[in-house]
């Protein structure tokens, strides 16, 4: 803090005051002289009569040392004057410095030894006095914050300057006594974060020095020395202290707080002390000073690192030591920081250790008796090396830290790693266990994540985004004002007025409004300029890739000191697992060509020094390292490129040497490309074979390899992978066509049926890219054929009860699920080799595939699937007594279920619609393989027709040219030869689900109406002489009865139509079907719970209304009025007449519901209402009366007496 900051409050002659008290003094004056100087200074300073009296006094009368009398005046002064003092305490310690400096130079004592520079009255009358100021500061920072403030800045300026002239252990010993005081405050405080906010500013600004390193004595040894500082010239200090030998000294005390490290290292223990008492998750109230502690240690390694004196990299190194213990502070910290990996889709932070094994390790580097040693008591040394781990962390809620302070906490950890002398770190490293060991993995895990480099472009977007949210606030907040009415109205149009003629204006108009005078204000500087010029942003994405490369650069340094510490050791398996995750997590992010080179370099090493690691420990890891290398290989940049096919070979090559045989690698390369294939849009296809080409030259090349089968199996590998990338040239030109892109990743999922491992990827990818598309059910469907996949396979693995049987257990989620079934003579046994290998072909892998799926029918609506799927997935938890599990399902269902009661009251299952469906043909030799095939298209709820035809038009219209495609209007069965060659023809039908009468039966409720539909029918009207509709009498209808090859919903949005089926039905057959869709609207409408009475009146308005055309009265009199002569037509007349018979008792329901719901205001209506139903019920009375003769011949002579108990009675008698 510039010391300017805290004299704001003094008079405007401070400034001269200053200059005056710079100059050097006279070496020879007259008593009046000196008198008359000191009272400049003194009116100058602004002070108080009173005050300034005492002080020319006792001057005068003593013509004592200035500084000496000014000491002993000020402890024993009272009262008004004490309290003028204190205001104006800034002069006082300025004066008494420069009085100080100016008796050491006038009696040549500048280079005297330190402890005989001043006489031991006036130490003990300066230690009295701090120790006063001290306590007013403990005591009065809850009156007086603005004074307390003032007066710790000033006594830690104060302190700061007396270790440049003083004996600097006596400083220590009054820094200690401040810390003591308020060391015995803070316990009695609720809320202590003000003092220590004090606490804080009076340590930085001591810690400001100039010498500070050398105050910590960076290079003695961890024992008290014999005086706190050795007496040596400012001069002279920074070179004397980098020479001694710390072979010989305890590690582990070196990356402690322990007594010795704060003795030793004083000012630097402080620091780190602080730093770890506020971030301990169970300091109480403390959490605001987070920030301001991080930036406090932030900032003094930022002063070391630029300051020229410590550029040598041993001296760097002396620097270093000194915060040691910073990394296990942070270390421990790891729950507590904020989570950059989220921000990576399918990335997260590795858990290496359970939170229940952090219990085994006792004791705690932050204790509460941490302050009483700083204070001066004793505390017990600790011993162990872990134990800064936390204990219990399982049961504890941590705080975590902003973004901001955890990536400046982090930096500090990466320039104390950077810095550090090698042995030291892995000797440290050897003492460690596994447990810390993981800890410090899951840091530098961290670390990758928060220090990838973003590319211009995200500082383009976040200058933008910060300039608009910046101008969208101001427009807010002047319109919140202008909609107001009154005088703020009128102020703030007219202040606008006035800027508008200001030339000085800003061209936003609020920005230097005279409403908010932001020119007056302190932040204005840091809002002041929004938008970055071009220059600025990409200087800040230089300075962002510099960071991110010299980051994962120390990163990479610490792997490889950790992989050489523990390559000896019994537990390196966990350890060099946990290094891996660390290097892929590296490759997965953006990097630089120069990191990338080093990294593949390390992950060449290790896997040469440790191929057991990947191909028998790690195999989920030996996936992702594969997937990493050949996203490299299809870099632009040739470097990268070269390195990554290096890599790439030698794992082949590491994998065949184990057992002649290299199907690990060859499965997982196979899926890494295939899953790179589907969901990556950054690969470069022409690269990739490029670097395809080159691991083939290294197989060929290789003469240790060459007499054996190994490159052969490289090149049918390769061969493979060209494959792959050739359906990719495919999907890229369909890119834009997603029905055809998600139908040329099922064919390839398809041609996989053989391959589970591969299959299962690609139908990831398409549960991938539904997903994008909010198409859910699919989505679901892909991962429930997923799990019966890995269901089939664990079947011949493993032989439980409670896990399902295959893929038959699914039936009842989805029939088509029965395609995953192992039957063919070409399946993979699940033993060898290399298949089934992921990490989803395992109990847990089924599990999360079944979670998936759930939760994708839960956000399609399709809750009566979600209950289908825990039906398989309870079971499971049962068995393993997992109760946890189980209550989150029985809650979810519970949740579900209650969606279905409360969604089934109203008109078509309320909210849920699950979707609608077309039938697409597609004519012409343009549409290639698509040509004459007819498809079911499944698109979301309540698309109309002219939608998904504006759609395809507009899409084929695109890619063929708009003047070749064209759209067949009409439903008619097409004729092609009509059809022009040289243009593409689309033909789009809305079509709706079509059940037989046998399965109504079981298709009760809305989710049975749209599940698991195979069958679909659309209606064409007709006449005999072409015309689409006609008279009654005339209007035939073609009904299309479409069978699709799987049932909806299924992986696919469109699926291909297998079978087609047409009925005709005859002009009465349509009238029929008509009057039974009516009455069925009437007793939906009557009965519906909750009422609906718009609904209901608007259906009994198209039922008797008297200005219905082609009404029921009309069909009556066209079908009713004569009884056919043709006698097939006997059943289809009398079939009607009880259709209106039926409908008259609807209409009759209908109106006695609607009078019992409307209002005062709708008894005419409900009047005109039944006056038309009497007038339709007496027009139809003879029609509806009028039966058949021949219908109803007796059955029986009319002479014979019925008998109800005789059997005679049940026979039909012969006529």
């Amino acid at each position: 803090m510039d010391r300017s900051c805290n004299r704001m409050s003094s008079h405007t002659e401070t400034s001269s005051f200053l200059q005056t008290l710079t100059g050097r003094l006279p070496t020879k004056k007259g008593k009046e002289d000196e008198l008359e100087k000191l009272s400049l200074l003194v009116s100058a300073a602004g002070l108080p009569l009173r005050t300034a009296l005492l002080v020319l006094i006792v001057t005068y009368a003593t013509l004592q040392l200035f500084h000496e009398e000014l000491a002993l005046q000020w402890v024993v002064c009272s009262g008004s004057v004490r309290e003028s003092a204190l205001q104006q305490a800034w002069f006082f310690f300025e004066l008494m410095v420069k009085s100080m400096v100016h008796h050491l130079y006038f009696n040549d004592k500048l280079d005297a030894p330190r402890k005989t520079r001043f006489p031991e009255r006036f130490m003990d009358d300066i230690a009295a006095l701090v120790s006063t100021i001290a306590g007013d500061v403990v005591t009065r920072f809850q009156k007086d914050t603005e004074m307390v403030e003032r007066l710790n800045t000033s006594l830690a300026f104060f302190l700061n300057d007396l270790l440049s002239v003083m004996d600097r252990g006596f400083v220590f010993s009054l820094i200690k006594s401040c810390y003591k005081q308020v060391a015995s405050k803070l316990y009695s405080l609720p809320n202590p974060s003000v003092l220590v906010s004090l606490r804080l500013d009076f340590l930085r600004i001591i810690c400001s020095h100039e010498h500070y390193v050398t105050l910590n004595l960076p290079c003695s040894l961890l024992t008290p020395p014999a005086s706190p500082s050795p007496s040596v010239s400012s001069a002279t200090s920074q070179s004397s202290g980098f020479s001694t030998n710390v072979q010989d000294q305890k590690i582990a005390n070196m990356f402690e707080l322990s007594l010795p490290f704060r003795q030793q290292h004083y000012l630097a223990g402080l620091v780190l002390t602080e730093l770890a008492l506020i971030l301990d998750p169970d300091a109480e109230g403390l959490f605001g000073l987070h920030k301001k502690v991080i930036n406090m240690v932030h900032n003094l390694l930022s002063s070391h690192d630029s300051d020229p004196r410590y550029s040598d990299p041993q001296i760097k190194a002396r620097v270093a030591m000194l915060y040691l213990p910073l990394i296990g502070i942070i270390m421990e910290t790891v729950p507590q920081l904020y989570d950059f990996t989220e921000t990576h889709n399918q990335r997260g932070r590795p858990i290496c250790v359970a939170p229940d094994d952090y219990d085994s390790e006792t004791g705690s580097m932050i204790s509460q008796t941490v302050a009483m040693a700083i204070a001066g008591t004793s505390v017990p040394q600790l011993t162990r090396p872990g134990s800064f781990l936390l204990t219990s962390a399982s049961g504890r809620q941590h705080t975590t830290f902003s973004a901001e302070s955890s990536r400046s906490l982090l930096i500090c950890l990466l320039w104390v790693l950077k810095n550090a002398d090698e042995t030291v770190l892995q000797k440290w490293f050897t003492d460690l266990s596994v447990l810390q060991l993981n800890r410090l993995l899951d840091l530098l895990y961290l670390c990758v994540s928060c220090f990838e480099y973003k590319g211009k472009k995200v500082f383009e977007r976040m200058n933008s985004l910060t300039f608009k949210k910046s101008k969208d606030m101001r427009a807010k907040l002047e319109e919140a004002i202008l909609g107001s009415i009154g005088a703020r109205q009128e102020m703030v149009r007219r202040s606008r007025g006035q800027l508008e003629r200001s030339p000085s204006g800003s061209a936003f108009g609020s920005q230097e409004n005279l409403r908010w005078r932001k020119d007056r204000t302190h932040w204005r500087q840091n809002t002041e300029k929004l938008d970055k010029s071009r220059a600025e942003i990409e200087h800040e994405a230089l300075i962002d890739g510099n960071l991110a490369t010299e980051a994962n650069l120390i990163i990479l340094d610490t792997l490889e000191i950790i992989v050489q510490t523990v390559s000896v050791t019994e537990s390196k398996e966990s350890i060099l697992g946990g290094v891996l995750k660390v290097l892929l997590q590296s490759m997965a992010c953006n990097q630089s060509a120069v990191y990338l080179q080093h990294c593949f370099a390390t992950q060449r090493a290790l896997v040469s020094k440790f191929p057991e690691l990947l191909f028998e420990e790690e195999t989920e890891q030996c996936a992702d390292l594969c997937l990493r290398l050949l996203r490299h290989c299809s870099s632009s940049i040739s470097t990268i490129r070269s390195h990554a096919s290096a890599s790439l070979y030698l794992l082949m090559r590491q994998n065949f040497e184990i057992g002649n045989n290299f199907a690990r690698v060859k499965m997982q390369v196979t899926m890494s490309l295939s899953s790179l294939v589907g969901t990556s849009q950054n690969f470069n296809e022409e690269f990739l074979r490029r670097s395809l080409k080159t691991i083939l030259t290294y197989a060929e090349e290789d003469l240790e390899l060459r007499e054996t089968t190994f490159p052969d199996q490289v090149q049918d590998l390769v061969f493979n992978l060209h494959m792959i990338l050739s359906d990719t040239v495919k999907m890229k030109e369909h890119q834009e066509d997603p029905e055809m892109l998600i139908d040329l990743m099922y064919r390839i999922a398809k041609g996989y049926q053989t391959s589970p491992d591969l299959r299962l990827t690609w139908l990831q990818n398409m549960a991938g890219k539904h997903s994008e598309r909010s198409n859910h059910a699919e989505a679901a469907q892909c991962l429930v054929h997923s799990a019966a996949l890995v269901a089939e396979y664990l079947s011949m693995l493993e032989d439980r009860k409670y896990l399902p049987v295959g893929c038959v257990t699914f039936q009842n989620i989805s029939s088509n699920v029965l395609e995953e079934s192992a039957v063919s003579d070409d399946v993979v046994s699940p033993d060898e080799e290399g298949i089934c290998s992921g990490k989803y072909f395992t109990e847990s892998g089924l599990v999360g595939l079944l979670e998936q799926a759930a939760a994708s029918f839960s956000m399609a609506g399709m809750y009566e699937a979600v209950n289908e799927v825990y039906k398989v997935l309870i079971p499971i938890h049962e068995a393993n007594r997992d109760a946890k599990k189980l209550s989150t399902i029985h809650g979810k269902l519970q949740e579900a279920f209650s969606k279905i009661v409360h969604q089934s009251t109203g008109w078509e299952d309320g909210k849920r619609m699950f979707g609608t469906y077309f039938r697409v043909g597609f004519y012409g030799t343009k549409f290639g393989d698509l040509d004459e095939q007819e498809f079911v298209y499944k698109e979301p709820a309540i698309t109309k027709l002219a939608e998904i035809s504006h759609r395809l038009e507009g899409f084929y219209g695109e890619r063929f040219g708009e003047d070749v495609v064209e759209v067949i209007k009409d439903s008619n069965p097409v004729d092609k030869c009509k059809l022009d060659p040289n243009k593409a023809y689309i033909q789009i039908t809305y079509v709706e689900p079509f059940f037989d009468t046998y399965e109504m039966k079981d298709r009760i409720t809305y989710f049975d109406k749209n599940y698991n539909l195979r069958r679909f029918m659309y209606c064409t009207p007709f006449t005999l002489d072409g015309r689409a509709h006609g008279e009654l009498h005339e209007q035939f209808k073609r009904k299309t009865i479409l069978t699709t090859s799987h049932a909806f919903p299924y992986i696919k949005t469109r699926v291909n139509v297998t079978h087609k089926e047409e009925i005709i039905l005859t002009p009465i057959e349509v009238a029929i079907e008509d009057m039974q869709k009516k009455t069925q609207e009437l007793a939906f409408a009557t009965h519906q719970d909750p009422a609906d009475p718009k609904m209901l009146q608007m259906v009994l308005q198209g039922s008797v209304g008297t200005t219905v055309n082609q009404g029921p009265l009309e069909v009556a009199q066209v079908f009713l009025s004569e009884i056919p002569g043709d006698p097939k037509l006997f059943r289809h007349h009398n079939k009607l007449r009880l259709c209106f018979k039926d409908f008259t008792k609807r209409c009759e329901d209908a109106l006695r519901k609607n009078k019992s719901l409307i209002g005062p205001d709708q008894k005419e209506y409900q009047r005109e209402l039944e006056r038309n139903y009497h007038r339709l019920k007496e027009a139809l009375q003879p029609l509806i009366n009028r039966k058949i003769p021949q219908l109803y011949k007796a059955v029986l002579p009319v002479t014979c007496h019925r008998d109800s108990f005789s059997r005679m009675s049940l026979r039909k008698m012969e006529l």
